[in-house]
């Protein structure tokens, strides 16, 4: 069981809505995170952001937002603690730095930012080691097309993708693999 304290920060599109497709898979997302005893930080919002934190609160969960003075929205009605900062950098920022692992779900440009930055700090070894998973299929051919500009060096790459980055097919599948990552010796 990880550590109490241990904080999933879950990316993923604000467009969704109750009864989506994507909305209901964070939802169970929320809910198998929570039930594996993380504390579930988004940013916030609605869609994806919103479906992990109701997810999360009816597991009896905790859920933290980071929000941005930037955006006139509140933060979603699911959320026990807001954190405000002023800009949508910090934000980002903000969110990285409170995981101690992370989930991307399906998103747009937003999304694809925050798997970017996640994977390019890990990369780099600009941030401690972290375990990052992407739910579903959705962002598989990103990391297959990153794969490919990198053939120079592709048995490398491929396996520092592979470690750095797990795909999960299910939320029960991400939560899984973060608790097996993130437990407390």
């Amino acid at each position: 069981m990880p550590n109490p304290q241990e904080v999933v920060t879950v990316f993923g599109s604000s467009r969704p809505r109750a009864g989506d497709a994507d909305y209901q898979q964070a939802r169970e997302l929320g809910h198998a995170l929570a039930g594996r005893g993380f504390v579930v930080c988004t940013g916030g919002y609605g869609g994806v952001m919103e479906g992990a934190s109701r997810g999360a609160k009816e597991a009896g969960g905790r859920v933290l937002a980071v929000t941005a003075a930037f955006f006139s929205a509140r933060a979603n009605a699911w959320v026990d603690e807001e954190v405000r900062v002023a800009t949508w950098q910090e934000r980002l920022f903000e969110l990285v730095r409170r995981g101690h692992g992370y989930v991307a779900c399906k998103g747009g440009t937003g999304t694809l930012v925050e798997l970017a930055v996640v994977w390019e700090m890990l990369n780099k070894g600009v941030m401690p080691s972290k375990p990052f998973v992407v739910l579903g299929e959705f962002w598989q051919p990103i990391l297959d097309r990153v794969r490919e500009v990198e053939l120079g060096h592709a048995s490398l790459w491929g396996e520092a993708t592979n470690r750095l980055i797990h795909i999960a097919h299910t939320p029960a599948e991400a939560a899984a693999s973060l608790a097996q990552q993130l437990v407390v010796p």
